[in-house]
């Protein structure tokens, strides 16, 4: 059997990664701009390489509350190894942590298709959207957050994208139904960073299935920082939270 694949070409003393040459990569193009040539098989422009980098920075870390952080600090507290206590963070990365990108520009694609199908205006399907998932009682990934009332992330992004020229359908698309959140549920529901990356790599037409990918190579940046803080400035084994707690199972009892 023979295994074939388009990334990597792997010779004596020869690297081919996607038709380059390796040591001519090095040093001569941008990491974010290699993660995309990686991803989509080509170079990106000059906009989408600056795009890609603003994407990963803005979301390299979020404090220690959130539960890749804790999960990470709470392995290194064990006095194991770096990448054990990093690996231990990323696999807390889910749907209920970092997974709204994908479930967003899964939502927001296939909501511009019905679009074009339907010939709606962005407005329309936007308005059509919301109420739909209002009936069936399905929270629309990307959109408010737990502590900010505005993710200063998502303006910088929204921003940059405009600038470079590259907001297009999908990010017009997560407008209209920010302001129809607001309309049909009476809340502020404002786009939060996933949201903002889940619509601008949709304009970059990335695959939403690679929604995950954006956060993980941001975030694993935040938790190497994270690792080696907790094992180089604390001590081993740390009561890192409340160890307080309530019992709530059966009184106690002698075997039958």
């Amino acid at each position: 059997m023979k295994w074939y694949t388009k990334i990597t070409k792997v010779e004596p003393n020869h690297l081919v990664t996607r038709g380059y040459r390796q040591e001519d990569l090095i040093g001569n193009i941008t990491y974010p701009s290699v993660v995309y040539l990686l991803l989509k098989g080509e170079l990106p422009s000059k906009e989408h390489g600056r795009m890609m980098d603003a994407i990963l920075t803005s979301c390299i870390d979020h404090g220690v509350t959130p539960p890749s952080s804790m999960a990470s600090r709470i392995v290194a507290s064990g006095d194991v190894p770096l990448p054990t206590a990093v690996a231990a963070g990323i696999l807390s990365i889910g749907d209920a942590h970092g997974g709204a990108i994908e479930k967003g520009a899964k939502f927001l694609q296939k909501g511009i298709i019905r679009m074009n199908e339907e010939k709606k205006s962005i407005e329309e399907i936007a308005k059509i959207l919301v109420k739909e998932n209002i009936e069936k009682k399905k929270k629309i990934l990307g959109f408010g957050h737990r502590i900010h009332k505005s993710d200063p992330r998502t303006n910088k992004l929204f921003l940059l994208a405009d600038e470079l020229k590259i907001s297009k359908d999908h990010v017009a698309l997560s407008k209209a139904i920010e302001k129809e959140l607001e309309i049909q549920t009476g809340k502020k529901l404002p786009i939060n960073v996933d949201g903002a990356i889940a619509a601008i790599s949709s304009d970059m037409n990335f695959d939403w299935r690679l929604g995950k990918a954006f956060f993980v190579l941001g975030r694993v940046a935040g938790l190497i920082a994270q690792v080696y803080e907790e094992q180089t400035e604390q001590k081993p084994m740390r009561e890192i939270f409340s160890c307080d707690y309530e019992y709530s199972g059966p009184n106690e009892r002698d075997l039958p």
